[in-house]
């Protein structure tokens, strides 16, 4: 895939729909009594690996072009499954679900593909297997057998939704509360269990016996999704972009809030609510841009980010150093290793890291560059978005960004 320097983006870009929010969605629309229709659904690869799933759980899932219509099985009437549930790419599929079939009275084999085979479970198998779930082995293929869970209290020191998310739902089954005790991450399993009419008080999850879903969930559009455009509208010149019905949840919002810190030009635009979650436009036009230093708690909520954050700071006045980042090494790719390796063919000497920490020299020159995305769709894109601003890239994968945004060289491109 050839990206060549783009013009200033001007009017409006349709952003996909919420990756995190629509796995979600999925899960627990099929727990639920009666049928809810999700609209504004992601149909990537992850969440199609989701729907897969819940669907060789016994779940009925009707598909349209825009929404889902998903008959729940209600709390306890999910079905043993007769084939190896196949979670692809998706960390998010894998954990959660690991967590949901845990409290299951059946077995269940998982399986991935080449770079999910890799990722860490252990951050998950520890709490569950405290719950009373046990498991063939700690990495992929893998079998969950199910059990009658008992509720425990949780400490780990990742700050990890999915570790987060896979304890709660397996909490919905458990035989008293549940409590998690753990760093600040993103939070929309928590509103959407609330939405549901499930007890949380804090962090404690009390056993449901049922779940209320609304008859519609409306998906927000990605806010992950929304950063690349964000960065390239504020480095084009004469930019001046608008992006819609944008999550803004706060667990989220960490780039903005660091891209404003550096000098970005975003406004936020008909702020509202939506089943908990913060929802709202974005205008963006082209700044300058300063070197910044952050780590700490702001990377939880910027830490799928940090790839296209990189590529600000690459054009940014002076040195911006993001700390506390080890945790980019066992994601899609190890994204540390890709940033340093790839972005500095596109911008020599401008990214090195030392320990956990990134440091992005901005204001170096740029140049044309072939470069590997190691199948990371967010390694891709950052990428395609620094040749976009400044001399161009050639990519060797181009696939791998369908996991979460299908149709981003068409809108790159056009």
């Amino acid at each position: 895939m050839l990206i060549t320097k783009r013009d200033p983006l001007k009017g409006e870009i349709k952003i996909p729909s919420d990756k995190s929010i629509t796995h979600r969605a999925i899960i627990l629309g099929s727990l639920g009594d009666g049928s809810v229709e999700v609209r504004n659904y992601l149909a990537g690869a992850d969440c199609l690996s989701t729907i897969a799933c819940m669907e060789k759980l016994g779940v009925t899932i009707e598909r349209a072009e825009k929404s889902l219509l998903i008959h729940g099985a209600g709390l306890h009437g999910l079905k043993a499954p007769t084939e190896i549930l196949d979670a692809g790419n998706s960390g998010t599929t894998l954990r959660l679900l690991m967590g949901l079939t845990a409290a299951q009275p059946f077995k269940t084999t998982f399986t991935g593909d080449d770079s999910l085979k890799k990722r860490p479970l252990k951050r998950v198998i520890d709490p569950l297997s405290q719950m009373g779930a046990t498991f063939s082995n700690s990495n992929l293929p893998l079998t969950v057998n199910g059990s009658k869970l008992r509720g425990i209290t949780y400490r780990t020191a990742i700050a990890s939704a999915q570790v987060k998310s896979s304890i709660l739902l397996a909490g919905l089954f458990a035989d008293a509360p549940t409590t998690i005790i753990i760093p600040p991450c993103r939070d929309h399993t928590e509103l959407m269990l609330k939405a549901c009419g499930v007890r949380l008080d804090g962090l404690t999850i009390y056993p449901a016996t049922k779940l209320q879903m609304p008859s519609v969930i409306e998906i927000p559009n990605d806010i992950s999704s929304a950063a690349f455009w964000i960065v390239l509208a504020t480095l084009l010149d004469g930019s001046e972009l608008v992006l819609k019905n944008i999550g803004l949840n706060e667990t989220r919002t960490g780039l903005v809030d660091a891209l404003i810190k550096m000098g970005a030009a975003i406004e936020i635009r008909n702020e509202r609510r939506d089943l908990g979650e913060r929802v709202g436009d974005l205008l963006i036009k082209s700044a300058r841009l300063r070197g910044i230093e952050i780590g700490g708690e702001e990377i939880p909520r910027l830490i799928d980010e940090i790839p296209i954050l990189a590529v600000a700071a690459a054009f940014a006045e002076g040195t911006t150093i993001i700390r506390d980042v080890g945790e980019l090494r066992v994601k899609e790719s190890d994204r540390l290793a890709a940033i340093v390796t790839e972005f500095n063919k596109l911008s020599p000497g401008a990214f090195k890291a030392e320990g956990d920490t990134l440091i992005i020299a901005g204001g170096k020159p740029k140049q044309f560059a072939a470069c590997k995305t190691y199948g990371d769709h967010r390694i891709a894109m950052a990428l395609a978005i620094m040749g976009a601003a400044a001399e161009g890239v050639e990519l060797d994968d181009s696939n791998c960004v369908n996991i979460s945004y299908p149709n981003f060289y068409g809108a790159l491109l056009q």
